[in-house]
């Protein structure tokens, strides 16, 4: 009996701890210790994988759903992949900084071989790819995606007393009844709060994207800074004056 009684004690707590809430924890939990520690390049590489996945994920799902709510918890994961992104960029600049004069693999093998098939072989090419990509993400996708989620959030806002008082209506005029209106207005309200939710995570996207820019950029100067430190030291240890 007490065999019995410990197992389903295990069974319980397993059960517990693979609910959503939990393993959403532990993820961000992760994410926090991957933007502290130091970490290899395989996890950053595999990092890398899943942050691609979960875009390309939630970019599919976005375009087969027919109302907002059929996907509410988009918020939450746009701002979990957006930590996850902020983790991996402070991880591969630790990588960069530390481990980049031991060659193009010190940040794992998908950032070198990103930048081997963007660049092609020219660093002026790799350059003006990199300025195109960053004009492209704040000029049209982050200010847009912005515009749109503040327009939403405020049509949403604005419209909500009228949709209030057309249900009031309708169950004044029979057409519903006090269930079916209560219904109506739990979906008015999670509507308006996902169209709110949405537009805060807007703009830490956008912050997301100025970080981006900015970690790139004190990469490439402190990479430059800590190369040429490098060379001039490994000079000086092969220049040797002779004895007079």
């Amino acid at each position: 009996m007490r065999r019995v009684e410990k197992a389903g004690s295990l069974i319980m707590s397993v059960s517990t701890l693979f609910k959503p809430t939990i393993l959403m924890a532990v993820a961000l939990m992760a994410v926090i210790v991957i933007m502290i520690l130091p970490m290899p390049s395989w996890v950053l590489d595999v990092g890398l994988a899943a942050s691609f996945g979960l875009a390309i994920l939630i970019f599919t799902v976005t375009l087969f759903i027919e109302r907002p709510l059929d996907f509410s918890a988009f918020p939450t994961i746009l701002l979990t992949s957006l930590m996850l992104r902020l983790s991996l960029n402070v991880s591969s600049t630790k990588l960069i900084i530390g481990q980049g004069h031991t060659g193009t693999h010190a940040a794992g093998e998908v950032i070198e071989g990103f930048a081997s098939f963007v660049m092609g072989g020219s660093v002026f090419l790799g350059l003006v790819v990199f300025g195109v990509l960053m004009i492209v993400n704040f000029a049209v996708i982050t200010k847009g995606s912005a515009r749109m989620a503040e327009v939403s959030a405020r049509f949403a806002l604005d419209g909500m007393p009228g949709k209030q008082l057309a249900i009031d209506a309708d169950m004044s005029a029979g057409a519903i009844d006090h269930a079916e209106a209560k219904r109506r207005r739990e979906v008015e309200q999670q509507e308006t709060t996902f169209f709110g939710s949405l537009d805060g995570a807007s703009k830490f996207v956008k912050g997301d994207a100025v970080a981006g820019l900015l970690i790139t950029l004190l990469n490439l100067v402190m990479g430059i800074i800590m190369g040429w430190s490098c060379m001039t030291c490994s000079c000086r240890t092969r220049w040797k004056p002779m004895p007079s």
